[in-house]
């Protein structure tokens, strides 16, 4: 019989650790240095915790992507349950604050399968939860204007995105003027509350 490998617990501080020094890797160096005993040496822990933590490199990978994911469902989450949704969506799909991780992430989503199908399975959900939610509190709004929450969530996302990432490598020609059409649309659709 084998015996499954013992591996440390989520809600350890160690754990967490090792999170924050590898999210700190691939945000300073790229995904391609976060090796175990990079992330070790940067979070002052000796190599072998990493891997009682995490056994392969994909598995600490997967876990920073999660933890992140985790928290912009919940900026995604607070966004829609504001007094004005739509907008408030629309700014966290400009936030840069992400911007470099993600950029990292989509980088290694062409190289890792693991990676490409948790970032392919998280999306989907993350939409479905946005046009759940924007069918609830404008669906009716956007049915007049001929909108579909999951066609108005793809356009805020895809603007969005282009805007962070071009920025992120500073590209910027065209930007004010998208930035200006897109939120003029949104205050047309949905007037801002005063």
């Amino acid at each position: 019989m084998v015996q499954k490998r013992r591996v440390g617990t989520e809600s350890s501080e160690t754990r967490a650790r090792i999170l924050d020094a590898a999210e700190q890797v691939i945000r300073d160096d790229g995904y391609a240095a976060a090796s175990s005993r990079r992330v070790a040496l940067r979070a002052a822990l000796p190599p072998s915790l990493v891997h009682y933590y995490f056994p392969t490199t994909d598995d600490l990978l997967l876990a920073v992507f999660r933890r992140g994911a985790e928290q912009s469902d919940r900026m995604i989450a607070d966004a829609l349950a504001s007094d004005d949704p739509v907008h408030a969506l629309w700014r966290f799909f400009v936030d840069t604050s992400r911007t470099g991780l993600a950029m990292e992430f989509v980088a290694l989503a062409n190289h890792r399968k693991a990676i490409r199908a948790e970032i392919a399975r998280h999306s989907e959900e993350m939409r479905a939860r946005q046009v759940e939610a924007l069918e609830r509190i404008a669906g009716a709004q956007l049915a007049e204007r001929g909108v579909t929450a999951a066609g108005l969530s793809l356009l805020l996302a895809a603007a969005g995105r282009a805007l962070v990432m071009e920025g992120g490598l500073g590209v910027v020609a065209g930007h004010e003027d998208a930035r200006v059409a897109v939120e003029k649309w949104l205050d047309d659709l949905f007037p801002p509350k005063k």
